[in-house]
């Protein structure tokens, strides 16, 4: 999960040039785990994405258009990762 790091480096990105970005773990409800990194730079419409999936473990880099909620489907698997916002993530945490 590399490719984002780079870009960051190749732009000279700083934390104040993006109107978006996480880097979370995600998990199915069987418990299988995989990661997620979005990053939104200010300006731009589109979301650079990469994941790890938790399914399939495939892992991949993608841009997509950016709205919100945000979701989009593994390439190998089709297996469907949401990114919820944050503070509705620990509202249902909290919760089970």
């Amino acid at each position: 999960m590399e490719q984002i790091e780079q870009l960051i480096k190749r732009r000279g990105i700083r934390p104040s040039d993006c109107s978006y970005h996480t880097f979370r773990t995600i998990e199915t409800k069987d418990g299988k785990k995989g990661k997620v990194r979005v990053l939104v730079i200010k300006g731009e419409t589109n979301a650079h994405v990469e994941y790890l999936c938790p399914q399939c473990k495939h892992q991949s880099y993608l841009v997509l258009p950016w709205k919100r909620p945000f979701s989009f489907r593994c390439e190998k698997c089709g297996f469907r990762v949401n990114v919820p916002r944050l503070r509705d993530e620990i509202k249902r945490k909290k919760r089970s």
